[in-house]
């Protein structure tokens, strides 16, 4: 009886000291690897933070994260040595992973290390999401995190041609991107009804085209207006601290200036640019217009050029975006002295001269240290209905190398031809990707489900694609509950989509691991749609 009084006893006590059951991470997106081991970091009220003095910035970002999360008030110690938590660079760590990071939170202690500052702060965002708060203690499971993104490009794409949202929205979103491991903004800064940046060559662009009178509402075609006057722009300081902003952030703002087509806010600026020359005023009416720049004209390419050095000097990423998309040839056809420019370049179609105009602005950015990108009608083949065969058959120009085609529209079979010639491709198809589609047509499952790479390519055309884009198309969102309805949180499962590795991702996984940001953007007064 004593023995096995004895036996009971021994076995309470070792039930007793147990590592409590490990609790898996929920983070988007989904990481790379996690090793879970038993047991629990604690972290103390004022947290030592460890860090280079290459790594100021990151670990600024840290201090403010784990006091406006936890109130906890963390000391900033630049050196190395002890700590409750020390952020390391190391070129050995993943060293062809540039973004990549290891969180090592299996010791006792947190240690992020990463090849490059952007990969410390993708840890820092990951260890964000896994520290639990409980009896107001911080603690983090045991794990060693080994990630890394899929895709090089992950971009998130706002419209403000049509609606001007201004600089704290931005930030805002730059804030929401750079949680999710999202690295790239592609600025749509000009189109018909808008003009937002400051060229201070052109003064008008800005004066006359950032304003119209009136915005088409309820949906294209309705004929239906507002009668409010809207307009806004960004002045070149405004733009200069959103890209500091950014790049603190580790996130490449691309900016976009449409060519030749989505010229019409230009154009009422300055007529002599519209193939016709006629005065227009800045359209209300969204969709496609006819007004395309007149690009035979010397004058027009100098415009151009100009325009294109002024947005150069404040963005200083390695990509200009031209859009290319949507032009309407008959202006061109129509035009005699278009004509006579084709006939003496021996350029047989519409979509020809497009593609000649496009190399000769890749020419020109290639000369300012810029690389060229494009919706996929700078190719060329024809996506529209309102485009006939004998427009866009029997190209003969070559799209320049080095281009960076935007894939969004036509058969996927032309992400494939595209990749055989030897382009780069980012994929924004947009049924998967439009983030002004309603839910109805892109619930949430379907844009977790988008794959931007096409089947059937082999591992080398693989590399081609560079990633994928979301875009908020701005005509139908003019306040900032409109547009963030649609972006949230849809933006989410894109950011899982070019991080994680298809073979990793698992949608009703993601979905319940959606809390933190839910959280989180009901914290920051950030409205959202249906999560399912």
């Amino acid at each position: 009886m004593k023995s096995s009084f004895l036996i009971s006893l021994c076995l309470a006590f070792l039930c007793s000291c147990q590592e409590p059951p490990v609790e898996e991470y929920a983070v988007i997106p989904q990481p790379a690897d996690i090793v879970y081991t038993p047991g629990l970091v604690k972290l103390k009220s004022r947290p030592v933070v460890a860090y280079p003095v290459e790594l100021a910035n990151e670990a600024l970002f840290l201090q403010s994260y784990l006091f406006s999360d936890f109130s906890a008030e963390a000391v900033l110690k630049e050196g190395s040595g002890s700590a409750d938590i020390s952020l390391q660079l190391d070129p050995a760590v993943l060293p062809d992973k540039k973004e990549g990071y290891i969180l090592d939170a299996a010791s006792g202690k947190i240690v992020i290390k990463a090849n490059s500052p952007s990969g410390i702060l993708n840890g820092i965002h990951t260890l964000r999401q896994v520290i639990k708060e409980k009896d107001g203690k911080l603690l983090i499971q045991n794990a060693t995190v080994t990630d890394y993104p899929a895709f090089s490009w992950r971009a998130f794409m706002l419209d403000e041609g049509r609606y001007f949202k201004g600089k704290e929205v931005v930030k805002q979103l730059l804030d929401e991107m750079a949680a999710l491991k999202m690295n790239v903004f592609h600025w749509h800064l000009t189109n018909d009804q808008g003009w937002r940046i400051e060229i201070k060559k052109y003064p008008k662009l800005t004066e006359i085209g950032a304003f119209r009178d009136s915005s088409e509402i309820n949906h294209f075609g309705s004929d239906v207006y507002d009668g409010k006057r809207h307009g806004g722009f960004y002045t070149q300081d405004d733009l200069k601290e959103i890209v500091d902003y950014a790049a603190k952030r580790h996130i490449t703002i691309v900016p976009e200036v449409s060519m030749p087509g989505h010229a019409s806010a230009a154009i009422a600026s300055y007529p002599w640019l519209g193939t016709s020359g006629k005065q227009i005023r800045v359209p209300g009416k969204f969709g496609v217009h006819y007004e395309v720049f007149n690009v035979a004209d010397p004058k027009v390419m100098e415009f151009l050029d100009d325009v294109t050095d002024e947005v150069i000097a404040i963005f200083p990423g390695a990509v200009f975006h031209i859009g290319g998309d949507e032009v309407k040839y008959d202006q061109w056809k129509n035009s005699p002295v278009i004509r006579a420019y084709m006939a003496k370049h021996n350029l047989k179609t519409p979509a020809e001269l497009q593609v000649y105009f496009t190399n000769e602005i890749s020419n020109m950015l290639a000369a300012k240290g810029k690389r060229m990108m494009g919706w996929n009608e700078i190719t060329g083949d024809r996506l529209h209905d309102y485009q006939s065969n004998a427009d866009t058959e029997g190209i003969k120009q070559e799209l320049a190398s080095g281009t960076i085609v935007h894939f969004w529209k036509g058969d996927t079979a032309l992400v494939r031809k595209t990749i055989e010639k030897g382009y780069d491709v980012v994929n924004s198809y947009h049924e998967y990707t439009y983030l002004d589609y309603s839910y109805e047509s892109i619930p949430m499952e379907k844009a977790y489900s988008f794959n931007p790479v096409p089947e059937g390519l082999t591992e080398e055309e693989k590399s081609k694609v560079l990633g994928l884009g979301c875009q908020m198309w701005g005509e139908f969102i003019p306040t900032v509950e409109s547009m963030n309805l649609k972006v949230y949180p849809r933006l989410a499962a894109y950011a899982e989509t070019g991080w994680t590795d298809a073979s990793n991702k698992d949608y009703q996984r993601f979905i319940t691991k959606l809390d933190f940001f839910l959280r989180k953007w009901d914290t920051e007064g950030i409205n959202y749609g249906p999560v399912k």
